[in-house]
């Protein structure tokens, strides 16, 4: 397995270890409840190192990014960031990604004429993702994947501002959502501070080169400390995720899935020029889509998981679970699932298979908290 920069500094705070997306990372430290708690109602902190990062800069970066991914780049300012995906021709997402317009840096070869970019991909897709955008590089774009030297850490709750504020002189309350800069944190340099999460509960995520990981990481734990923030593992995060209704690559979203079915319309701009699967997706949208994802709750106290059944109130089978949990936060079971059109609509009942038996659920809203 591989190791994040703080590996070592989770094995010495007594961290769970188990192996996600190749990479030994934190599942708990003490326990998954007290951990998601500690994230909706103080602060929390995740290694997310794992995740990679390429950057694309240079007369074609524009270009390229907006050919390969579904969202409009052209709408990015400096310093903002935008949730994206990257289709493919005929249906399917090769990954879900976050796309970051970098200020110009002339040092970095960052220049006014010529936007650049910081793609933040899947640490399970990382090379999958790269082999995928470099085959489409027809525009002489520059990529450079930095994935091994970035260091990655989500300081997410609704007492993060106050917390990492104690290690900066960046006004972080001016830092909208979505937004991010670039200064120093607990003394280290050229930090990229960003108003972004996967948790739901407000924060920031922090990208800095791996030989600040753990002076950053000890520093925002010695200032959480009388806040009550803790660190927190891969299990928290989960459940975190799931009560907002973000959708989990590999789960909820995949190579067979399209942005349309999944509900990212709002992420996918077919009117702002051609795009990989652009013409698909179009087709797709006028022929009519045939399921949905959709956010359900179950009628009982047992989680649904990934690949149960999920049926009509006759027995049919309309789709399949994708995402389950219980939820801390709403101590009931809830799941996201692929059901065919006409039972996605919010209040139809359904029965989740579970292969001797059933369980009653009906169809949500999401977010679920």
């Amino acid at each position: 397995m591989q190791s994040t920069p703080l590996t070592e500094t989770h094995r010495a705070l007594g961290a769970k270890l188990v192996d996600f997306a190749g990479f030994e990372m934190p599942l708990t430290y003490t326990s998954l409840k007290e951990e998601h708690f500690a994230v909706r109602g103080k602060a929390g902190m995740f290694d997310v190192s794992h995740m990679g990062e390429f950057i694309v800069r240079g007369a074609g970066a524009r270009d390229l990014v907006q050919y390969v991914t579904s969202n409009d780049v052209d709408k990015l300012v400096e310093g903002q960031a935008q949730y994206s995906c990257l289709p493919r021709p005929v249906g399917g997402i090769v990954d879900d990604l976050l796309v970051y317009r970098l200020p110009a840096n002339p040092a970095m070869g960052m220049s006014d004429e010529h936007p650049a970019y910081m793609l933040v991909v899947n640490a399970g897709n990382i090379k999958k993702d790269w082999d995928w955008i470099t085959s489409h590089n027809s525009f002489g774009a520059e990529m450079i994947d930095i994935s091994g030297n970035t260091a990655l850490l989500a300081v997410q709750g609704p007492l993060a501002s106050e917390i990492l504020q104690l290690l900066t002189d960046i006004k972080l309350d001016e830092i909208s959502y979505y937004h991010f800069v670039r200064g120093s944190m607990a003394g280290h340099d050229n930090v990229i501070i960003s108003a972004t999460g996967y948790t739901g509960a407000g924060g920031f995520e922090l990208y800095l080169s791996n030989d600040g990981a753990e002076l950053v990481w000890n520093a925002v734990i010695e200032s959480g400390k009388e806040a009550g923030l803790i660190p927190c593992g891969l299990g928290s995060r989960d459940t975190l995720r799931l009560e907002k209704g973000f959708c989990l690559y590999g789960n909820d979203i995949n190579d067979t899935t399209t942005p349309l079915e999944a509900g990212m319309g709002w992420a996918t701009k077919l009117k702002v020029g051609d795009f990989v699967g652009r013409d698909h997706l179009i087709t797709q949208k006028e022929a009519g889509l045939e399921r949905r994802l959709v956010g359900f709750r179950v009628n009982g106290r047992r989680a649904p998981r990934n690949g149960h059944g999920i049926l009509d109130v006759d027995g049919n089978k309309i789709g399949e679970v994708t995402s389950g949990t219980h939820s801390p936060s709403l101590d009931y079971p809830v799941g996201l699932g692929y059901v065919t059109l006409g039972q996605h609509t919010p209040g139809t009942k359904i029965q989740i298979d579970l292969g001797r038996k059933t369980m009653e659920a009906v169809v949500v809203r999401t977010p679920f908290l």
